[in-house]
């Protein structure tokens, strides 16, 4: 089994704590953002940029199903040779060995790796193509995650429990956004995405205001990163409707196009470069519940751990503003709605928070964060939920899934 990568961009960072210096300010950026309607059909016109000619293309069997011929004809179209390689579902060293095994054995000398498919499938191809050496391109066909933009891939075991995360030191060479792909995706996804884009926005002030706070690669955030991702939560708050109704009526609109700009460039650089605190933090502890981590999308989860997250910080009034426009797109904003009860699951509610503080970005907060003080913000953060469901019906999330539980593959590609 492959270890996690010798590269660290902490270790290239660090500035010096016992003389008091701070790290650089430093913003990372994927090579090529490129978005718009169609633009999978002429990925073999792309390849040029990055000297590409023999590229390995890994995708799920689904998503072969659904993308391989479009993707097969762009590159035929272009004469470029390529290698399909199915990948079979969970970012894991014993997996990422394989594929990079099965690239080598074929003799088959990939210049780069394109990663066609949801989140999952996006970070095993940049694990495949830093062992191999090449370039990754980035073809999500999913805008529920900001991960495409991000030189970083978080490693799961075999049976699909968190490891870590394994950096790179180059982002993405490509990022090949095809909104009409996007646009046929569920909804859900989209919506999970608009939940984690706009937390972008209050991690990254928080790490901003912070002496302390950090980066996802440990320096200071630069007034572009901190910019892009006020920018994202101003575009999600304006756009997120209408281009949700574009999708519910299989349209493309202005809007759509800029929620699927917000949900995956803004946020990428704002997370990556501006920084993560108690929302993803949270989000990440209340995985260890197995019914969250198995039924729920990371944005569900991060919606009510920006809730907390506002909470923490004495924000009660935007935490208030937040949920409602929260529950009024369809997310989760009580334990409720995600099957949890505040009495009941108190034990593994405080075993969850126990396990957020233990994420290095929950101490990005400009005071100690101890899970007595997450729980006691979770538990305020569903009161404000649910006086926000109380005002609008039924709620929204609990409409959308009135069928029971989620069922909907995080990671579907």
């Amino acid at each position: 089994m492959t270890t996690p990568s010798p590269y660290s961009p902490h270790a290239i960072f660090p500035g010096d704590p016992d003389s008091g210096q701070e790290p650089p300010r430093v913003i990372i950026f994927p090579h090529r953002y490129i978005q718009g309607k169609d633009v999978i059909d002429h990925l073999g016109r792309y390849l040029p940029i990055i000297a590409s000619r023999r590229p390995a293309v890994l995708m799920t069997e689904g998503g072969r199903q659904r993308f391989g011929n479009r993707v097969e004809k762009s590159l035929r179209g272009a004469a470029i040779d390529h290698h399909f390689i199915i990948f079979r579902g969970e970012c894991s060293y014993e997996e990422v060995d394989r594929l990079a095994t099965v690239v080598r054995e074929t003799g088959f000398s990939a210049d780069s790796v394109i990663a066609v498919g949801g989140g999952k499938c996006m970070d095993a191809g940049k694990c495949v193509a830093f062992r191999l050496s090449v370039p990754v391109v980035i073809v999500p066909t999913i805008a529920s995650t900001d991960a495409p933009c991000s030189a970083v891939s978080v490693m799961y075991t075999q049976e699909g429990v968190g490891i870590g995360p394994e950096f790179f030191p180059n982002s993405p060479a490509l990022v090949v956004v095809d909104t009409g792909i996007i646009a046929q995706s569920p909804i859900r996804h989209l919506i999970a995405g608009i939940g984690d884009a706009v937390a972008t926005c209050y991690e990254a002030r928080t790490c901003f205001r912070n002496p302390s706070g950090r980066n996802m690669i440990g320096t200071r955030i630069t007034i572009a990163a901190l910019t892009l991702a006020e920018l994202c939560a101003r575009t999600v708050f304006e756009d997120a409707q209408a281009a949700i109704a574009a999708v519910r009526h299989g349209d493309i609109n202005s809007s759509l196009e800029r929620i699927i700009e917000a949900n995956t460039l803004l946020s990428g650089v704002g997370f990556e470069s501006g920084g993560l605190a108690a929302a993803h933090a949270i989000a990440a502890g209340m995985t260890v519940i197995p019914v969250l981590h198995r039924d729920y999308l990371h944005g569900e989860l991060v919606a009510i751990g920006l809730i907390a997250h506002l909470v923490l910080e004495n924000e009660t009034d935007e935490a208030l503003r937040v949920a409602r426009f929260l529950a009024g797109i369809g997310l989760p904003v009580t334990l409720e709605q995600l099957r949890l009860n505040s009495k009941r699951d108190s034990g593994i509610l405080i075993e969850a928070m126990a396990a957020a503080v233990k994420e290095p970005f929950a101490h990005n907060e400009p005071f100690v964060v101890t899970p007595e003080k997450l729980y006691t913000a979770i538990l305020e953060a569903d009161r404000i939920g649910r006086n926000t469901i109380d005002g609008v019906g039924d709620g929204p999330f609990r409409l959308i899934h009135a069928a029971g539980a989620p069922g909907v593959s995080p990671n579907a590609g």
